[in-house]
């Protein structure tokens, strides 16, 4: 019997790119939210990604509820998002 507890995957996704300044600075801004974990996905080398976010990364998406915060992005502006 396995008694351990299964992972649950972050609500929260952040679509960037490699080598990205501004990703860069989404994560500082996320850090400065005090934001809960969120998953980072590359969207580099991803046909499907790079059609969907290829102009809109740094693009922080609630997986729960399929919303999405695209940058620019200030802290309050993130906790808003969360809040609702």
């Amino acid at each position: 019997m396995d008694d351990s507890i299964p992972a649950v995957a972050p609500a929260l996704t952040l679509f960037q790119r490699d080598d990205c300044h501004l990703c860069d600075l989404a994560l500082d801004v996320l850090a400065h939210a005090r934001a809960p974990e969120f998953e980072s996905v590359f969207i580099d080398d991803n046909d499907a990604l790079e059609a969907r976010y290829g102009i809109r990364v740094p693009v922080l998406r609630d997986e729960t509820r399929g919303v999405e915060l695209d940058w620019p992005f200030d802290a309050e502006g993130v906790l808003r998002f969360l809040a609702r």
